[in-house]
């Protein structure tokens, strides 16, 4: 193949961002793949993210065969094994990272202005058919929501792999609760790429030039070309211009969409995958769902191939029965990540018996029969919280899809922040995890609320996911009961019989009793959570948030859970 270092794509401001484009040998024109991020394009997946690496040439041994490995680079495709299929893979380095300068500040309309005139660039150059598409995992999936809301003329399909599409609820504040997640990564994923590190940042491999552009500057200057992205998050703790601004307009997504996402990415991206899949108004849309973790399932021969068929149909034209592959292609998860392929037609599936589960005080159940009795609990959040489980289930059953919990709580403080928790253990009473995208060992499902922010959409709520406003702070008065409303994101689960479901009511982030995991890319040590923690004390001061809180069952507390009927 061909490579082109460095090339610069002039945006209407005048500023040049700078791509790697990589490109078959032969004369022609071919589609272009084409992602743009902050996290150097020259910065090898190797030496950026060893952990990760090493895990996924272990784990997945086909993600790394048949290529020399030479042009990985995290989160995008290998163009070893795209450019000999017919393809062109651009990476662009965003505005004010590796080796395009500017401001770095993430996701604004800036960025999607700039990802539009990007694709407009690349569909006019001489090796281009004038159909380009966009892929990659995570940021340079993310941002294609917004970029197809944009709708560039010759943007043809999108592939969104584990990508959110909401800053607000799926990535700064879980339920109105600050995630010190992206503090931490701003930190030690961007900073350390950021254009104008120079010669103290990382060189290409392949060029033997600086990852951050040619220039050194210094701290203070590096900070002032930066938006601090995890003070505005701290700060905002409403939702505001800010985070509309970086909210795709899903009503305006109309290209053909594949939107890829894994059961394990509680408190990232796959509510941003299935809503995105949902409410986008593209005709040709599929819904893909996946484990394991973040990374590796996009490099498989089984994602690969998946994108590969998706892009030749839309950006090729090949008659390859693409149009004819079910909507929603899920990999249905049972204990142990054993996982079965089944084609759905819709999501969530139609055939899917909602299905209460009440809480009862009496013997800590989680019950089929609506308690008799009220009573109330009360829990220190600093604690483990309430747990209520099923007795021991006499048959498989099988919860695929999104939940949601009906609760009413009094508080001995202004506010409080619940963490909801859905678990199974096994016959001998031994939690049973599962596979995170990035933490290797978290529970099923997980849900946040601000007791502040319970206020809800009425129009846009659906039994089965409330949609809070977080326009408005309604304190509590200590001491009075308030109804709550709890989003607890989708999930896929085949419980076998013996097993138990449980539901977890705490004042804190979930951890397991097993040993912390730990990534080369994250900071802290991951206890079930992965890196989406909620421990910041600005946001959560114990004065308000360490108040004791207390359950009332006068009213039938209850989780609406998505039982599908075992054939």
């Amino acid at each position: 193949m061909k490579i082109d270092w460095d090339v610069p794509i002039r945006m209407g401001d005048g500023l040049v961002l700078r791509a790697d484009v990589y490109r078959p040998d032969g004369a022609g024109k071919y589609p272009a793949l084409l992602s743009y991020g902050p996290y150097g394009k020259g910065l090898a997946f190797q030496e950026g993210y060893k952990t990760a690496w090493e895990i996924m040439a272990r784990d997945y041994p086909d993600a790394v065969a048949n290529s020399s490995n030479r042009y990985q680079n995290w989160e995008v495709v290998d163009p070893e094994k795209w450019v000999p299929e017919g393809y062109v893979c651009v990476r662009v380095d965003s505005r004010g990272a590796g080796r395009s300068p500017g401001y770095l500040c993430h996701n604004n309309a800036r960025e999607t202005r700039d990802i539009y005139e990007c694709i407009e660039w690349a569909a006019a150059q001489p090796w281009c058919s004038g159909k380009v598409g966009m892929n990659g995992i995570s940021y340079y999936a993310s941002n294609q929501w917004r970029a197809a809301a944009a709708q560039p003329p010759h943007l043809a399909a999108i592939c969104v792999w584990e990508g959110w599409s909401d800053p607000y609820r799926e990535s700064g504040r879980h339920g109105g609760i600050a995630c010190s997640f992206r503090k931490n990564w701003q930190d030690m994923q961007v900073k350390t790429v950021q254009h104008g590190v120079g010669t103290r940042g990382k060189k290409n491999p392949n060029t033997g030039e600086l990852v951050c552009g040619p220039e050194t500057l210094s701290d203070e200057e590096l900070a002032r070309n930066r938006e601090d992205m995890w003070q505005q998050f701290l700060t905002r703790e409403l939702i505001d211009d800010y985070y509309l601004e970086r909210t795709a307009d899903l009503s305006k997504v109309t290209v053909p969409l594949l939107s890829a996402a894994n059961w394990g990415g509680q408190g990232l991206h796959p509510r941003g995958n299935f809503e995105g899949f949902m409410r986008c108004a593209s005709k040709q849309k599929w819904l893909e769902v996946h484990g394991g973790s973040h990374w590796a399932p996009f490099y498989t021969d089984y994602g690969r191939r998946l994108q590969l068929d998706f892009f030749d149909h839309f950006l090729k034209g090949k008659a390859n029965g693409w149009d004819k592959q079910s909507p929603v292609l899920l990999n249905v998860r049972s204990p142990g990540e054993r996982f079965v392929l089944r084609s759905e037609q819709e999501w969530p599936l139609a055939r899917t018996k909602w299905t209460p589960y009440y809480l009862d005080p009496k013997g800590m159940q989680l019950t089929r029969e609506a308690p008799g009795e009220a009573g109330a609990l009360t829990y220190d959040p600093m604690g483990d919280g309430l747990t209520f489980s099923t007795p021991p289930l006499r048959g498989e059953m099988e919860i695929t899809g999104p939940s949601a919990l009906k609760l009413r709580i009094s508080s001995a403080s202004a506010d409080a922040d619940l963490f909801i928790v859905l678990r199974v253990f096994d016959p001998a009473g031994k939690e049973v995890l599962f596979q995170g995208a990035l933490d290797p060992k978290t529970p099923v499902a997980q849900g946040w609320l601000r007791a502040s922010h319970r206020k809800i959409d009425k129009q846009r709520s659906l039994p089965y996911r409330p949609w809070h406003t977080h326009d408005e702070k309604q304190p509590l008065e200590p001491g009075r009961v308030y109804d709550l409303d709890v989003e607890i994101w989708p999930t896929c689960i085949v419980i076998p019989a013996g097993y138990r479901l449980a539901l977890s009511i705490r004042g804190r982030d979930y951890e397991h009793d097993d040993a912390a995991a730990t990534l080369s890319n994250m900071k802290n040590p991951m206890k079930g959570c992965g890196p989406f923690t909620h421990d910041d004390e600005t946001d959560r001061p114990p004065a308000i948030f360490g108040g004791k809180v207390t359950v009332h069952f006068d009213e039938q507390p209850h989780v609406l859970l998505p039982v599908i009927p075992m054939n």
